[in-house]
């Protein structure tokens, strides 16, 4: 795994990688151009069409996934919340294999988020997802945490994409 990052005042720009040494890009990439299914790969509970048309520029989805955090005090109680945000695809691009999309309302401290996920091809089998990103920094965040957060989503993703499709 490769990560390369620009940190700055106005702009968090970044990229996280994940290889699949044994799944052919093609596979790969129906696996992630399928916007409205992002549950089946990544670690929420929910992701479904809100408005648009499938498969197109401007299509809306809304991932949620319930979170549980720690209360502040010495009595506190752990509190469960909804973490959840609606996302636009803004591009896809099924001959270069790439999609960008933007965060709109959440409650997750995002104000401005756009990412392009890439499926490239690696030795004579295997594929890379390379997510890239752009963000207004996020209140409560480091750099170093954000973009230690979406490597894990990446590296999981990769690992269930590799797992869905070469289990032999």
């Amino acid at each position: 795994m490769m990560m390369m990052a620009e940190e700055s005042n106005t702009k968090w720009e970044g990229k996280v990688m994940a290889e699949l040494p044994r799944t052919d890009p093609q596979l790969t990439w129906e696996a992630l151009e399928d916007f409205c299914n992002l549950h089946k790969w990544f670690p929420i509970e929910t992701c479904y069409h809100v408005e648009g048309v499938s498969g197109q520029p401007g299509l809306i989805r809304y991932c949620a996934s319930t979170v549980e955090e720690e209360g502040v005090g010495v009595d506190a109680e752990k509190k469960t919340t909804i973490k959840w945000a609606k996302e636009k695809l803004l591009e896809i691009d099924p001959i270069q294999r790439c999609l960008s999309y933007e965060i709109g309302e959440n409650n997750m401290g995002f104000k401005s988020y756009v990412a392009t996920l890439k499926v490239l091809p690696i030795n004579q089998d295997g594929s890379k997802i390379e997510w890239g990103f752009v963000c207004d920094p996020v209140e409560g965040w480091s750099f170093q945490d954000l973009k230690s957060y979406f490597e894990s989503f990446v590296e999981f993703m990769a690992k269930k994409i590799e797992v869905a499709y070469n289990t032999n």
